[in-house]
């Protein structure tokens, strides 16, 4: 890949974990999409010190382009701009029509009677308004703006951009359209990436399946490999150039052949995604009790879930499964609350609270205490009813502590309701 990039996330609360960082990964997708390879992502605390260290290490790794976020308010904790610019070896100057944007979108967001002149606001406003020599504003959608400043002199290319992921993302295409950014892009690379999903799918298979086509395919070094285990489910993201794409689609052959019936899409697409496609304009309600509504807040993660789930039940205690979902009582004191049986008739009870046309069920022994030697921590049965259709049931082991199995869980059941959905079985 002829053209490279690092990403510096600053901010002492991202370093802490207080925040979760959202810019190093989209910002990683982006520079893809535009044919960029992402050498390195690295946080950084508020120190000076330690944004000019990994400012260094990229610069010493040779990338082409560094993009930073956070540290361009107007606190004394914002160092970011005064940072990269005495790396860069330029003086910071002041530049009036930026100060001024910034100004008027501070009286406009403070109102007619807001004085911006006042010292702290204007002393604020003016650090804002402090740019490096020969570097290009990138105007703000907030009051922070951004700066690319050009290479020279053994320093790449850099952009910096503020922290809020919604500036940061509502700034981007102004960023890269700079004549300075335009140039690194323009040496990119063709790149392409597929994403491949398998559940039920071991990473050892996997592996093995890889090492298999390294000699089964001519040219397969051309493809970067990453797999990912994540919720249950192993994802494996291929970047290729272009000219390579029918290296990828003689992997993709492959994989198919060896671990057709574990691989659910090809194409990048979720579980998720596909529920709403097997839904179909069809109406769907959970009825949980192991995960507390997971699979509920997991169907209504998506914009727009309204138009197909109605709502959901979390039946924790014995008597709420009898109260909400009129499961018989004698059932679970029969079966116990943890059995196929009970968990039919939670799906069947949803299906007929909601008049929905699909339900889903959970109930299980999540852990850490709870288990028995016949139903031992990880053990979930769950119920998919479909209207006019036998109920599906099935019982599921999860190994991991209680988060883990009840994300296991969660992830089990939307695939159930696909599968019971597209074929009827299990």
């Amino acid at each position: 890949m002829s053209v490279r990039a690092g990403i510096v996330v600053t901010g002492t609360e991202v370093l802490t974990g207080r925040i979760t960082d959202q810019n190093g990964p989209w910002l990683s997708e982006e520079l893809l999409e535009l044919g960029v390879d992402v050498a390195h992502i690295t946080i950084c605390g508020d120190r000076p010190a330690d944004l000019t260290a990994q400012l260094r290490f990229l610069a010493e790794q040779q990338v082409d382009l560094i993009v930073t976020s956070g540290g361009l308010g107007p606190t004394a904790d914002d160092l970011t701009v005064a940072t990269v610019a005495e790396f860069c070896g330029r003086e910071l100057l002041l530049d009036p029509g930026l100060e001024e944007h910034i100004a008027a979108i501070i009286q406009r967001w403070r109102g007619i009677g807001f004085d911006v002149d006042s010292g702290p606001t204007r002393a604020g406003i003016r650090k804002q308004a402090l740019v490096p020599v020969g570097a290009v504003p990138v105007p703000p959608t907030g009051t922070a703006p951004g700066v690319v400043i050009p290479a020279a002199a053994g320093v790449p290319t850099i952009v910096v951009l503020p922290g809020p992921p919604s500036e940061l993302q509502a700034m981007w295409p102004t960023a890269i359209a700079t004549a300075a950014v335009a140039d690194v892009l323009s040496r990119a690379d063709d790149l392409r990436q597929a994403t491949i999903r398998a559940y039920g799918l071991l990473e050892a298979e996997l592996a093995e399946t890889l090492r298999s086509a390294e000699t089964a395919i001519p040219a397969f070094g051309q493809l970067e490999i990453t797999t990912c285990l994540r919720r249950g489910e192993l994802d494996m993201v291929t970047r290729f150039a272009a000219a390579d794409a029918s290296v990828y689609d003689s992997l993709l052959d492959l994989l198919v052949e060896h671990h057709g019936r574990q691989i659910f899409s090809t194409d990048g697409s979720t579980i998720d995604d596909l529920l709403v496609a097997a839904l179909d304009g069809r109406l769907i309600a959970t009825a949980e009790s192991c995960t507390g509504g997971l699979v509920a807040a997991r169907l209504t993660d998506r914009p727009g879930s309204s138009a197909y789930v109605m709502g959901g039940v979390v039946s924790y205690s014995n008597d709420a499964k009898s109260d909400l979902l009129d499961v018989p009582a004698e059932l679970i004191a029969t079966h116990g609350a943890v059995s196929e049986e009970v968990a039919a008739a939670m799906a069947e009870g949803a299906l007929a609270r909601f008049g929905t046309d699909v339900a889903v069920s959970t109930t299980g022994v999540a852990g850490p205490g709870g288990g028995t030697e016949t139903k031992p921590v990880g053990t979930v049965c769950f119920g998919v009813a479909l209207r006019d259709r036998p109920t599906v049931t099935v019982t599921r082991k999860f190994p991991g502590d209680r988060e883990r199995v009840r994300s296991l869980t969660t992830t089990a059941a939307l695939h159930l309701v696909v599968r019971a959905l597209t074929s009827g079985t299990s």
